[in-house]
Parts: structure tokens; sequence; C-alpha cells
């Protein structure tokens, strides 16, 4: 088993890492939009907040505003809002979901589609649909409507029209190539036969590059908060992509399967199935001479689109719990403001059902058998023994393990099926409970919790600390399967890595 260290300074850590919430009486900030009405337009970053703190103050019982613990290299804070019957605070076994815009700066309409997704969370809350009442009621809800809000006041100053200016952020790096490459330990590890593919930001020993401010934000955030479901909204094509984004051997166009592939493939298909056009197999390209994706169902996997190395969506996947996928919601990167009502409808099931997704397959929680005291950092372990037909049944391990977080509550999104479910912990026995997955729509996940029993040898209890009787800090690898010195050259700062590294740590 992997031991994290620190595991203390969790939540600790949490109100510097995401930013404590602003209150709404701080400097207002002009906005079209009055509390009670959304106006389909491009809002500019000033009014990207004035919209937020009008849902806040609307729906001041289920609506925060917080900005990311960094703003953007030109200081402009990356602003969000969370929705849920409780904001503020995590809650035991509510799955925490998480939606990305304008990553690229030119790409603007999942801005705006974020924006009034707030403003109709907001509105549907009091006047209390049921549908609405009870998926706030059950989740934590995380809308960052533009992660690059300097990207999107160049493309905007500049017309709005050029394919490439504004995608960058303003040091001209791109954000969704910015992030640490772990698919390359991913794929090390598979090389040498180590079924290690989780939380590997223990593992980064080298990277090439430091982090834009926004890169950072979003790393912080990703690994301070307990998402289960995210997706991360980008414009010019129309299909839903999952991972891996990056290719096992290096080519181009590849396609390279994840653990979770089912899963993943569910859960594109389910945003791109409810949307008019993406899995339409007629449609064509979005630009003549391209691929259209509708005969596929307008779904695809990253690689065998084309291979990228160090975007969001494989780190998401690869450092935290999170699965997260990719939506190009739109042909037109930047599309005309009287085009933005129409777009919003075409969108807006997809959006409202793919939030959904986050109750799928099971959730419970971990605790100690005497004490009844949640477990935090336990391994959850899959394997999927669905009968094929009378004489045989499957037996796949999923080699993805998520974790519990600090009170013990976990989550473990699957496709419907039988499985076997093991849970681990330093200094406890195993154990394993079968359960079959049925996703009913709109419900919660089943719930299987685990009550471990300590292990009989109390000294094994050392092993949380990372040290061993003699002293020895164990290492991040399986003792036998160290990397060689050359693996472990570091071309960057020792505090730069270091810093890194600590993200690893800050584990909900």
């Amino acid at each position: 088993m992997i031991v994290w260290a620190a595991a203390s300074v969790l939540w600790a850590a949490l109100p510097i890492v995401m930013g404590a919430a602003v209150p709404a009486q701080t400097a207002a900030v002009s906005t079209k939009s009055s509390d009670a009405e959304f106006e389909w337009q491009h809002h500019s970053n000033e009014e990207l907040e004035g919209v937020l703190r009008a849902v806040a103050r609307r729906c001041q019982d289920a609506a925060q505003v917080y900005a990311l613990s960094k703003p953007s290299v030109r200081n402009v804070p990356l602003w969000a809002i969370e929705l849920s019957d409780n904001p503020g605070q995590h809650e035991l076994l509510e799955p925490e979901f998480k939606y990305v815009a304008n990553m690229h700066g030119n790409e603007v309409l999942g801005r705006e589609l974020l924006l009034g997704l707030a403003h109709y969370l907001c509105e549907a809350w009091r006047a209390g649909d049921p549908d609405i009442r009870s998926l706030l009621s059950t989740t934590r809800i995380h809308l960052l409507p533009s992660l690059n809000p300097d990207g999107w006041q160049l493309a905007t100053d500049t017309g709005a029209r050029d394919y490439l200016k504004g995608r960058a952020n303003n040091n001209s790096v791109d954000l969704n190539r910015d992030f640490p490459d772990l698919d390359r330990i991913m794929y090390s590890n598979e090389a040498r036969h180590i079924m290690h593919n989780n939380h590997l930001m223990d593992q980064l020993r080298d990277l090439d590059h430091q982090p834009q401010p926004e890169t950072w934000a979003a790393m912080k955030w990703i690994m301070s908060t307990p998402f289960v479901l995210s997706a991360n909204l980008h414009g010019g094509d129309l299909v839903a992509n999952y991972p891996y984004d990056a290719s096992r051997s290096g080519a181009a166009q590849e396609y390279a399967h994840s653990p979770d592939d089912s899963t993943f493939r569910h859960l594109a298909q389910v945003y791109a199935s409810r949307h008019p056009r993406m899995s339409d197999p007629h449609r064509p390209p979005c630009t003549s001479g391209d691929y259209s994706f509708g005969p596929d169902g307008g779904v695809t996997n990253g690689a065998a689109w084309y291979s990228v190395r160090g975007g969001m969506q494989d780190f998401n996947y690869l450092s935290s719990n999170d699965l997260e996928v990719t939506l190009e919601v739109g042909c037109d990167k930047y599309p005309a403001a009287s085009s933005l009502q129409q777009e919003w409808l075409d969108n807006k099931d997809a959006l409202l059902e793919y939030m959904w997704q986050v109750h799928i397959g099971v959730k419970g929680v971990v605790r100690d058998s005497v004490t009844g005291q949640g477990i935090p950092n336990a391994l959850i372990h899959v394997k999927n023994i669905t009968r094929i037909n009378d004489t045989h049944v499957r037996n796949e391990d999923l080699n993805h393990d998520v974790t519990s977080v600090h009170d013990g509550d976990y989550w473990r999104l699957l496709v419907p099926g039988e499985y076997e479910i093991t849970a681990t912990a330093d200094g406890y026995l195993p154990l394993t409970h079968v359960v079959t997955v049925t996703n009913p729509p709109h419900r919660e996940a089943i719930t299987r919790d685990f009550d471990l029993t300590a292990a009989p040898n109390d000294s094994k209890l050392l092993q949380v600390t990372g040290e061993d009787e003699g002293g020895e800090v164990y290492d991040t690898y399986p003792r036998g399967q160290e990397p060689s010195p050359d693996e472990l050259e570091l071309p960057l700062e020792d505090d730069i890595l270091g810093r890194l590294r600590m993200l690893g740590r800050l584990r909900y």
C-alpha cells in the first residue's frame, strides 16, 4: 500500500488552498443582469463576478462565491460559485462536483453556459423544483466560469474572431498543456509492471517548467477538494472527450484505455446523447474536411483524437479521486451573443444530466469497528465480477483505486454490474463487500460501509507515520521497485518540486 504522509494537514490547509468565500458586501461591480434576471450576452470579467454575486444574493441559503487561491497573471481573481443546501463545507457522503470553463480564453461559450447554469439552479431552487432541490440537497456543486480571464480579455479586445489569439494565458502558455505530466509516470509504472496509477503527485520526480498561476490555483483546488466528477468545457467542436488524453506509445493518435474506460464512455455518452446535435450521426463536421464525431455517438477517447500531455483531464484522474471528461460544446469558439440563448437550450439538459452522474456507483464510510471513527486515506479497490452468461463471470480488477477522505467517506463511480469492493487501511485488516450496482436515474448511489478491524500486529501502525523501527522514511515506490538514480535527477530547484509534491499531501 502507498504511504501518504502528512494526512493531518488536509483540512487544516483547505481555507488557504481554496480561498475563503468573499462576502457579498465587498466593492460592488456593475452588471447588466439584475438579481432576478439573466441576460444572454458576453459578460466582461467584472460582469462575471457581478452575475455570481447576484446569484449568491438570490440564494443565500444555497450559494456562496469564492475565489481560487491565486489570481491570473494580470491579477484577475478566478471566481467560482458553490451551490448546495449547506454551502461552505463538505458534508458526509455528499459528493462534490465541478464544471470548469474558458480554460482557453478564446473559447467562450462554456463561460456563458456556466453563468446561465448558476442562475438557473438558483431560480429552480427558489421555485421549489423537486429535481433541482434533490440535486442540490445531495450534491456540492462548484462552477468556475473562467480559468483564463486574461485570455478572454485579449480575445475580446482583438475582435473575437482569431482561431488562436487569446487561447493562452497572459504569459502565452496554453493552460491545457501546463499541468504536471502524470501520464508519463503512470505509463512508466505500467512498463515496470507496477499497478499503481492513482494519486501520483508523490511520485513526481521532475518537471521541465514552473506551472502558471492559473494552473497552480487549479491544482491546489483539485488536490484540496474531494471532487468525484467534473467536466472541462471547451469550444471549437462538438464532442465529449474522455481519458486518457496522452497516448502510450507517443503516437499522435492512438486509443489509450484507462481502467475506467467503460465508466468514462458512459459519462461522455450521457452528455452527447442529450445534446440535440452532438450525437447526430448525420451532422456535418464543424469545419469542412474535418472529422464528424456524430457517427461515433458524439464521443471520443482523447488520445485517439490527438495526444495531449500536461492536460487537466488526465491530471484530475491521476492525482485525485476525480473522474473528468472534456466537453467541446460548440463549433464556434466565440459565438455571437444573439446565439447564446439557443446554445443554452441545446446544452441545458446535458449539463444537468451529467451532474447527476456523480451519484452512480457506490459510496460509503470506512470506519474503525471499535471507535466508529472514520478512517481517512483508506484504499478502495474494485473487481468486476459481473456475470457474462450461465457459465462465465468477469474477473477484472479495476486497477485505479480511490481513497476515503477526511471523515472516512468515499465514492466510486461505476456502471451497472456486480462488483467486489475491498477497503484497506494501514493497521487494519482488509474487508470485502459484494455489491450490485443498478444506477436508477436521479437517485443517490448505493451505500456500502466498511467497519475495519485493527490488525493483530499493532507495530504495523508505525507505517502511518512513514517510518520503520529504524527511522527510515518509506518512499512512494514499493520496496525493490525504486527508481534508478538517473530517474531522480531534478531539473527544477528543489523548493519548486517540493511545493508540487506538497500538493499530493493536501488531500481533502
